[in-house]
């Protein structure tokens, strides 16, 4: 018989699969980040990125898993262009279907980050524009 989650089960189920930009800034900051994958294709890479993310196109995901993530009990969040592109989702489910159990979306993907104001990287060095006012504070508070 199927059963229904309670509000709370499902809220902490989320929770432990996803995290969102402020949440992996903070990690990256105590020197506690995960292993962070962008799962977009090259163009998109060259676009701009994460620093410090491994980019691994959702194809090549299931050949490369175990190169770029050898330790399967080991943080890892997987990262697509945002809310609208189900990429990192797709990503999350083949290593967890690969046998890895730490696994996390970042919601709102590299969108959300970038719109958050967090260092940006391309070949070309890093970057951050201003934060939109819509997703994060503008100043510090008083």
């Amino acid at each position: 018989m199927h059963t229904t989650p309670t509000a709370a089960e499902h809220f902490a189920a989320k929770l432990a699969y996803e995290t969102d930009p402020s949440d992996l800034a903070a990690a990256r900051a105590a020197g506690t980040a995960p292993l962070v994958i962008d799962v977009r294709n090259e163009q998109a890479w060259n676009q701009g990125r994460i620093p410090g993310a491994i980019h691994v196109p959702n194809p090549d995901l299931p050949r490369r898993a175990a190169e770029v993530a050898p330790d399967k009990d080991a943080p890892v969040v997987l990262y697509c262009w945002g809310p609208g592109c189900n990429g990192s989702t797709r990503g999350a489910l083949t290593l967890a279907r690969l046998g890895y159990t730490n696994v996390r979306e970042l919601i709102g993907g590299y969108e959300y980050w970038t719109r958050e104001g967090l260092a940006t990287a391309t070949d070309t060095g890093r970057t951050r524009q201003a934060p939109d006012p819509l997703t994060a504070p503008t100043h510090p508070n008083p």
